[in-house]
């Protein structure tokens, strides 16, 4: 999140250094193709996932309120990550050209839609791991509260404290000339430091902290329930599903951390100091702006390699799909799913 922002703004300080003239290079190589991968893997896991919405509408089956509850999730999900791909050209462009070459209103529009994003998608992944523990841990309640309607209307609201958030970025969002140097036009912010501050905390409590301390109280009382069970001897083959659902879900969250950690934590040491640069790069830091950059884009890639690598569900249904759903196969994989 540096400079308030989810993807880390380009550098406008003019530096002539080695590692920065790399940068201007790798950075959009790198951004070309966590854009290639990122789309065409949310791209194919919506596609799965509206799949199955047409095969459980078809059949009506009972038993499928939850699992719909979570796809309506996983496909918010899936859409907020690709609207936040949409901006990643823009910060790519800006990185090889050193200046913000889009005007002011793309500067706050961009900026708007990436806090947006990241926001929201920090926000579906604490109610994803809210809606895991309720199926795991009290079914009873989770066919009440998880039906496909409520879940859609969750998901839409969750939409409105993440545009809240980022409002900021459209009220104090501007293109300026840092150091007075035209070569070096950047999207920047004009807050005062101590307004700054204010903003960076906020953003990092409520769009990260909170949603990951939201997520690591459902899991661990997953964990407890599900050891309790297994003392217990119950339904052995019912704790290995939810085991192993509640497992991918985990990665999922370990994925979002470890991509956002190195971004948030880089801001509010850049925030803490006296020398903050309004372009959110530094010659002390250029490096792990880089690298925390590059962490913050691969977050929209892990998600649905994990998907596809952790889930036998989705690599059944990936397995229909490459093979055009012929009739054998689709035999075959109905058995699997069964079983």
């Amino acid at each position: 999140m540096l400079d308030n922002a989810p993807f880390p703004g380009p550098p406008g300080n003019g530096s002539d250094s080695g590692h920065m003239h790399a940068e201007h290079i790798v950075v959009p190589v790198l951004d070309a193709l966590i854009l290639v991968l990122g789309c065409g893997g949310h791209s194919l896991v919506m596609v799965i996932l509206c799949g199955r919405r047409k095969r459980r509408g078809a059949s009506s089956s009972r038993g499928s309120g939850t699992a719909s509850g979570t796809n309506i999730l996983l496909l918010a999900l899936s859409a907020a990550d690709l609207v936040l791909l949409s901006t990643l050209p823009f910060h790519a462009a800006a990185v090889a050209l050193r200046r913000w070459p889009f005007g002011g209103l793309l500067c706050q529009l961009v900026s708007f839609v990436g806090a947006a994003c990241s926001s929201a998608s920090a926000f579906t992944l604490a109610i994803l791991a809210v809606s895991r523990y309720l199926t795991v841990v009290k079914p009873a309640k989770a066919y009440s509260y998880l039906s496909a309607r409520r879940v859609a209307l969750t998901a839409a609201l969750l939409w409105v404290p993440a545009c809240a958030l980022a409002a900021p970025q459209l009220a104090f969002r501007t293109v300026g000339t840092p150091g007075h140097a035209q070569e070096s036009l950047a999207c920047f912010t004009f807050l005062s430091h101590g307004e700054q501050v204010a903003y960076g905390l906020c953003f990092f409590l409520l769009s990260f902290l909170l949603p990951l301390a939201t997520i690591a109280v459902a899991y661990v009382r997953i964990f407890v329930f599900l050891r309790q069970s297994k003392r217990g001897g119950r339904a052995p083959q019912l704790e290995r599903y939810q085991s192993q659902v509640t497992q991918t879900s985990i990665m999922l969250v370990i994925a979002f951390a470890a991509c956002w950690l190195p971004s948030y934590g880089l801001t509010l040491v850049l925030l803490a100091g006296n020398n903050w640069v309004v372009t959110g790069s530094s010659p002390r830091y250029g490096p792990f702006v880089a690298f925390a950059r590059f962490m913050a884009t691969s977050s929209t890639v892990a998600n649905p390699i994990l998907y596809v690598l952790m889930s036998r569900k989705f690599r059944q249904d990936l397995l229909v799909l490459v093979c055009k759903k012929g009739p054998g196969t689709r035999g075959a994989v109905s058995v699997a799913t069964v079983a």
